[in-house]
């Protein structure tokens, strides 16, 4: 076969393997995690999200290998120690009585106290089963961070469409403005004012499209994404009120947040520590076996068993013998229960002031969006109605049609702001109390549809 074919052979190899290995390196359009980098190019909804994070962020992954080294240490804890192996020859050999011992070998087995290595086990156990919370806890905080991010995303891009609607009704606003300052119906002030509205309109509006590349920096990175992948439109979710008071989410915490059930694992982990220091005065055992290798002897009248080898059964013994330095140990590992023990109380009472704090901010998230959305959206809309018929009427000035604007427009980023912060913090506060599915009420408060926004669409 000459070169050229050769190459041609190659070349279509390659391509196949390409074609037809699994999990192959070109990206795919679906929205199933860990198959490839995802694009996220048509409707993306936050459940979709967190499945791809789950599988791929890498702090997840770290922890995941984490606990299955934990879990491989449990055999190398419980295990023998390694036998032994002594070989000794003699240049000279020695002189004995049946000839020349010319070289001797010796095997033992260092064999511990009974229980110590159960013991052991147990401890690497309860490792692992801290390494396994320790995994369960980075995949809430991993949820928690692509939530919070989800919102904050789905907030700038609700504030961005919102400040381009009242854009373009300042902009409809300025001409009618300007048809009163030629009619002398009002005065160039006014018209200045509006121009200079819709200018601020434009400025948030760039500076809330540079916020919206920040943020899905964040996001792809904690999808472990190319920090400049798009992510398509985001499916808004439904504000769900919290069920449970105050004392439950409490008590929530104790049973199940990772941290405070690490708390109690380290607890048990001090005892077993005690128990292990117990051993130190306990003696460990060595079994082996001997063997040297006898030559000839040079005598004229040898022993009738002259030449045999000579083998041997060894037993020891070490000797715990300095008792201040056992106590030491065992003294040492008590400590450590009184230690982690303190931990545990930290470690509640932090995350019960950190439930508090998020609890007030969560049911004064909801109190905003009813306030704004029942109460002080509908008044600006009707001010706004009410001041341009006014002013078409000439019995008002447009200064006040200007404000009037500017009143709903705030009102509604008010809204978007506090729904977005209602989502961050229930995901905060699952994260602390380690699940709320049965907190969330079946009431639930869905994106705004109806309020009618300051645009006259």
């Amino acid at each position: 076969m000459n070169r050229m074919n050769i190459n041609i052979l190659i070349f279509t190899l390659v391509i196949l393997m390409l074609v037809l290995l699994p999990g192959n390196i070109f990206a795919r359009e679906d929205n199933n995690p860990g198959q490839g980098h995802v694009l996220f190019t048509k409707k993306v909804s936050l459940d979709q999200l967190l499945a791809y994070a789950i599988g791929n962020n890498p702090s997840i992954q770290a922890e995941i290998e984490k606990w299955r080294a934990v879990v491989e240490k449990y055999r190398v804890a419980t295990a023998y120690p390694d036998p032994q192996l002594m070989v000794t020859w003699f240049p000279n050999p020695i002189e004995t009585r049946l000839g020349p011992q010319d070289w001797n070998a010796s095997l033992s087995q260092m064999i511990p106290f009974p229980g110590k290595l159960s013991t052991s086990g147990n401890i690497v156990k309860t490792e692992a089963a801290m390494a396994k919370l320790a995994t369960d806890g980075r995949v809430r905080f991993i949820r928690a961070k692509v939530t919070r991010s989800f919102h904050e995303l789905l907030y700038i891009r609700k504030a961005r469409e919102i400040a381009r609607k009242n854009a373009i009704l300042l902009a409809q606003l300025g001409q009618m403005a300007e048809t009163a300052h030629a009619d002398d119906r009002t005065v160039l002030m006014d018209v200045l004012k509006a121009q200079s509205q819709e200018g601020q309109l434009r400025y948030d509006m760039l500076l809330l499209e540079e916020l919206e590349h920040t943020e899905k920096t964040i996001l792809n990175s904690l999808l472990n994404r190319p920090t400049d992948a798009g992510i398509g439109e985001l499916v808004d979710v439904e504000m769900t009120p919290l069920s449970c008071s105050l004392s439950t989410l409490y008590d929530l915490a104790n049973l199940n947040q990772e941290d405070i059930r690490i708390s109690d694992l380290k607890i048990e982990k001090a005892k077993l520590d005690v128990a292990l220091s117990g051993y130190s005065s306990k003696p460990d055992f060595k079994l082996g076996l001997f063997y040297a290798a006898i030559g000839q002897p040079d005598v004229a009248s040898p022993p009738r068993d002259a030449g045999t080898d000579a083998m041997g059964i060894q037993f020891g013994i070490n000797i715990p013998l300095w008792s201040d330095k056992n106590k030491g140990r065992i003294y040492m590992a008590r400590a450590g229960i009184a230690r982690q023990k303190a931990m545990k109380s930290q470690a509640v009472n932090q995350a019960h002031t950190t439930i508090r704090s998020l609890y007030f901010k969560l049911n004064n998230s909801k109190r905003l969006v009813t306030l704004y959305r029942e109460n002080l959206l509908p008044q600006a809309m009707k001010a706004l109605d009410l001041s341009q018929e006014w002013f078409r009427q000439g019995l008002g000035s447009f200064s006040d049609v200007v404000e009037a604007q500017a009143a709903a427009y705030n009102f509604q980023l008010s809204i978007a702001r506090a729904r977005a912060d209602h989502g961050g913090t229930l995901a905060e506060l699952e994260r602390l109390v380690g699940g709320l599915d049965q907190c969330l009420g079946s009431t639930r408060i869905s994106p705004e549809k109806g309020a009618k926004e300051a645009t006259n669409d």
